[in-house]
Parts: C-alpha cells; sequence; structure tokens
C-alpha cells in the first residue's frame, strides 16, 4: 500500500461570540504559512457572527496559490 503524505491539519476550536456569550465547536484548518486569521463570511453569517466591513480591504489569496 502506498503511503500519503499529510498536507493539512485540521483541528477543533472554540469559537465564541461575544455579543451572545456562546462557545460553538468547529473543525478548522491549520496552515502554518498564514500570516493572519480569517474566517468565510457566509460560515460566519450562518453562525450569528455580527460581521463589520473593513475600511480598508485586504488582499486575499486562495490556499492553492503558487505565487510565492
Amino acid at each position: 500500500m502506498k503511503e500519503r503524505t499529510l498536507r493539512e491539519i485540521i483541528v477543533k476550536i472554540g469559537l465564541e461570540r461575544i455579543n451572545m456569550q456562546e462557545e460553538i465547536m468547529v473543525e478548522a484548518l491549520l496552515d502554518s504559512r498564514a500570516m493572519g486569521l480569517v474566517i468565510s463570511s457566509k460560515f460566519a453569517r450562518k453562525q450569528g457572527f455580527k460581521l463589520k466591513k473593513l475600511e480598508k480591504p485586504m488582499h486575499m489569496r486562495n490556499v492553492d496559490c503558487q505565487d510565492r
């Protein structure tokens, strides 16, 4: 049997809705090259998090981007 190389790490984390003082447990992808924390706006809305538009937009790249 051929061995597979692990290319992702999924961890369980707790997210707290500060305005509701509730916590939910979710699975998250750990990215060792990430320079910040990112959450999907669709997921955040679905989970009841309040969103605020940024004054200055952030440039984001997809995980599979080869441009380094």
